[in-house]
């Protein structure tokens, strides 16, 4: 069983919503355990996290024996004035990777 993620202090780019949102783009059928333990967020926060992001719309679930599966709506426009009419898809290109990408091979010298 996972534990407490260590704390955070200080500011960070990426909120914890946007941190939940990639990790359910890199796997629709997550555990909340799973991202909580991604996110380094607790398992109560993760699923207030995504009840934020189902009741606006940005994500939907629907359930396959005891797993749920995850939409996300990917037209769904960002909610900050800032960011007006940028798509959900927008901010996921940027933080969900292939794989490979992650674990990139080093440049010979």
């Amino acid at each position: 069983m996972v534990g407490v993620p260590e704390p955070h202090s200080g500011w960070t780019f990426i909120t914890s919503h946007a941190r939940v949102l990639a990790a359910i783009a890199d796997n629709p059928n997550a555990r909340i355990r799973d991202i909580a333990a991604r996110c380094r967020l607790t398992e109560r926060a993760v699923s207030r996290i995504i009840a934020d992001l189902e009741q606006d719309g940005y994500l939907s679930h629907t359930k396959d024996g005891r797993t749920n599966i995850y939409r996300i709506e990917p037209d769904k426009v960002l909610r900050h004035p800032a960011e007006a009419g940028l798509p959900v898809a927008s901010l996921l290109s940027l933080l969900v990777q292939d794989e490979t990408d992650r674990v990139r091979k080093p440049v010979a010298p």
